[in-house]
């Protein structure tokens, strides 16, 4: 029986025009917010470096002193979360693409640069689809990630749409999902061409931003061959365990969280038809991974304020969320389902996405499964 907690969680977000405008929530949070600090966010950089640094030092001097039976759990703790530590940087690293850093563009795209590079996300790539999944998000025809599949999509709304189909997207996801995303656009906007975020001529980009986009090939680039000389001096083996595995469970967690914050029973597509910006950047969903909260600087708890406001540092994203809730009343998603749960759900129940009425109905779209 579906509780009536779940069923609340469950229920659609309005898509009526609301009530209040932009200028209404910006007037809500206190001026404060807006304005960044070059200490706190340099004490985010250096205790997530530190925190690192701190698990890398005690995996490699003592977990090879413990016995066999006890490295069998010491590992993969140490992988989980020097890979949760990591998505915490990756993090940061997303914040100086948004401005949100210093405030100085040439000062954050450095620290980016040099973060997503060491993590092997393509910085300026990144940066600029990403701008573009702000602009249109949850536009059917022009979000840059997460974007839902029809029904027409017969791989997923028929071929996968089954308990085997489901556990192998499922482990695709988690393994491969964040590298496919950025190698072949993997859950992109489908586009005519080559669409990489590793390809200059991509069609992601526009001709102004390909130069930038080969500059992330050669940060890329620049990390592989000190990780390549790495293996080659500590041993394949080792580097795995200590550099390898965390960056897969890094990738793991991007994709889950960046899943999360925009698949959602409740959330409402629109196509060219009905979509209008306010009301994409309404169709996203709070979450609450519990203690991970802390690591990854609470980004999951305020993704709809950071939709609105991708300015607003993560140190006063909490403050800024709780004074536009009252606002955004019916309109706002928040859903505190445990992560694994969660993700298991949406992923079995957000299959494909289509009107109610079907093929031929007007622009607005809601996810489905197959009846």
């Amino acid at each position: 029986m579906v509780s009536p907690d779940h069923m609340k969680d469950l229920k659609r977000v309005p898509i009526l025009k609301p009530p209040f405008e932009y200028s209404d929530l910006k007037k809500a949070i206190p001026p404060h917010c807006f304005k960044l600090s070059f200490l706190r966010s340099f004490y985010a950089l250096f205790r997530d470096m530190f925190m690192i640094y701190t698990f890398y030092f005690i995996a490699s001097n003592f977990i090879p002193l413990l016995p066999i039976t006890l490295r069998y759990v010491a590992w993969p703790l140490y992988w989980f979360f020097q890979g949760v530590m990591l998505g915490g940087l990756w993090s940061i690293a997303h914040e100086t693409g948004h401005g949100a850093f210093t405030g100085y563009i040439w000062l954050d795209d450095t620290v980016g640069f040099f973060i997503h590079s060491v993590l092997l996300t393509p910085y300026y790539s990144m940066k600029y689809s990403h701008r573009t999944h702000h602009a249109h998000t949850n536009s059917v025809e022009y979000d840059e990630i997460h974007v839902p599949r029809l029904k027409s999509d017969t791989l997923y709304s028929e071929v996968l749409n089954n308990p085997i189909g489901l556990v192998l997207t499922i482990v695709f996801n988690i393994a491969f999902g964040w590298n496919s995303y950025l190698l072949f656009n993997y859950t992109g906007r489908k586009y005519e061409g080559i669409a990489s975020h590793f390809y200059p001529q991509s069609p992601i980009y526009n001709d102004s931003e390909r130069s930038l986009i080969f500059l992330s090939d050669v940060g890329i680039f620049v990390a592989l061959y000190t990780y390549y000389k790495i293996a080659v001096t500590q041993g394949l083996i080792w580097s795995f365990y200590l550099y390898g595995a965390p960056f897969l469970a890094m990738c793991g967690l991007l994709m889950v969280l960046t899943y999360l914050q925009h698949t959602h029973p409740s959330l409402a597509h629109y196509d060219s038809t009905e979509w209008d910006w306010v009301r994409g950047a309404l169709s996203t969903v709070d979450r609450d991974v519990g203690f991970l909260n802390w690591f990854v600087h609470d980004l999951p708890r305020i993704h709809v304020l950071h939709h609105f406001f991708p300015g607003i540092p993560h140190y006063h994203a909490l403050e800024a969320m709780k004074a536009i809730k009252p606002i955004l009343g019916d309109y706002y998603n928040y859903d505190d389902t445990p992560i694994i749960k969660a993700f298991w759900r949406e992923m079995k129940e957000c299959i494909y996405i289509e009107p109610d009425d079907g093929p031929k109905k007007s622009g607005v779209y809601w996810y489905k499964n197959k009846a």
